[in-house]
């Protein structure tokens, strides 16, 4: 524009001023276009579930609708959600006034923990992209990845885990072996509880009473001491767009981590003996000591899961000073599990439950393969000479290879 002044400064020529006018009117028209662009574009991001596991791909919806009667040649849509590899940034072009367009991303889910949806900030612009004018939208939601779990497809016959525990004498709703007696039918009641021979004596319906079956409890006891753990985690290798298909594909791993090791087998295991209807009860010794009371059912399973999805390592108390504080509190013939990368200090622990009528196990979370400490396997014949089974994890590799394995080592 300057130019074509100076021109029609020196020279005098028409050409120039017109030149001059038609850049000046596309320049405003432009810096117009784009003040209104952003204006009309509404964005809705949308999910069937907020709850997630690790290997997984989390599905998400992005509805964007132009709101005014002009068309909107392009609008960019940055999505900085702290999902890691989050793939829901996108570029789309023409769209008509009053139309909306929408698209589903993909992302798979590599670690545990909570992630918010958003910020978004969606971007526009006039058709030559001379301005751009963009608008951040905050997140409303969060997205709570739980650990990754693994299926044992047998019976875990553990010794130490057998039933046995003192009876419970309270009554409840669920069948089972035990009755205690028989009351009135009540409307509503299964017929499949009616005792037949009570009602022809009494001449009216009558039903069993069921007390609750006295199986013992299963605790497990999650060693969070930070100084006790072990991670040869490399950094994140970040995905370029020819080798996404593959990442699509390929099965998530659990890092090198000890301490991640850990809450994947302790959430296998947790899932695992709520599925056979056991009573399961879990401590963690972190900064913060977390105690769920034992319970049975899939509530107890979110309740475990979801408190295992943002633990870390980083408590200073050692898993015998939990066990010592919380073992006076569990039921006699509970079976106790106690995950943890070391045999250090776990005698005096396995004593304080064997003493206590309990039943512990220990689960060996051992790190020798990605370069961590060597496990105490001189410390392995003093918990076998006390009949309190060591179970190992290998670091490194597949977890529920492991456990399909360990019926054999037993």
């Amino acid at each position: 524009m300057g130019v074509f002044l100076f021109g029609w400064a020196t020279t005098g020529l028409v050409i120039y001023i017109r030149l001059f006018l038609i850049l000046f009117f596309l320049i405003l028209t432009s810096f117009i276009w784009s003040f209104f662009a952003i204006r009309g574009i509404q964005l809705t991001r949308s999910t069937r579930s907020f709850r997630t596991s690790v290997g997984k791909v989390f599905d998400e919806r992005f509805d964007i609708v132009n709101l005014s009667r002009w068309a909107c040649f392009w609008v960019e849509i940055q999505d900085n959600s702290t999902i890691p590899q989050n793939s829901g940034s996108r570029l789309l072009t023409g769209i008509d006034g009053h139309r909306q367009r929408s698209y589903t991303a993909r992302t798979r889910i590599t670690k545990r923990g909570k992630y918010y949806l958003g910020p978004t900030m969606i971007s526009s612009g006039d058709p030559f992209g001379l301005f751009r004018s963009s608008r951040i939208i905050q997140p409303e939601a969060s997205l709570i990845a739980l650990p990754m779990t693994v299926d044992i497809p047998y019976y875990l016959t553990v010794k130490g885990l057998l039933p046995g525990g003192r009876e419970i004498h309270q009554k409840t709703m669920d069948v089972t072996p035990h009755v205690t007696g028989v009351r009135e039918y009540i409307p509503g009641d299964p017929m499949k509880r009616i005792h037949w021979s009570s009602t022809a004596k009494h001449n009216q319906f009558m039903v069993k009473v069921f007390e609750q079956d006295p199986e013992a409890e299963i605790w497990f006891f999650l060693d969070s001491q930070k100084k006790a753990h072990f991670s040869n985690q490399a950094d994140e290798e970040e995905i370029n767009q020819d080798d996404f298909i593959r990442y699509k594909l390929s099965k998530v791993k659990i890092p090198d981590d000890t301490y991640e090791y850990s809450i994947s087998a302790t959430a296998s295991l947790v899932k695992y003996f709520l599925k056979q209807r056991k009573k399961v009860g879990f401590v963690n010794s972190g900064a913060q000591t977390n105690l769920i009371p034992a319970e049975r059912g899939e509530r107890q399973l979110g309740k475990v899961l979801e408190t295992l999805a943002f633990l870390k390592p980083d408590g200073e108390l050692p898993i015998t000073g939990c066990v010592k504080m919380q073992a006076k509190y569990l039921p006699m013939g509970s079976g106790v599990i106690l995950v943890t990368p070391s045999l250090a200090n776990i005698l005096m622990s396995v004593e304080e439950l064997t003493w206590r009528k309990m039943h512990p196990i220990i689960l060996l979370i051992s790190s020798e393969l990605i370069g961590g400490p060597v496990d105490s396997k001189d410390l392995i014949p003093e918990f076998e000479r006390r009949d309190v089974p060591v179970l190992k994890i290998q670091c490194g590799e597949n977890l529920g290879n492991q456990f399909s394995m360990m019926r054999v080592a037993m």
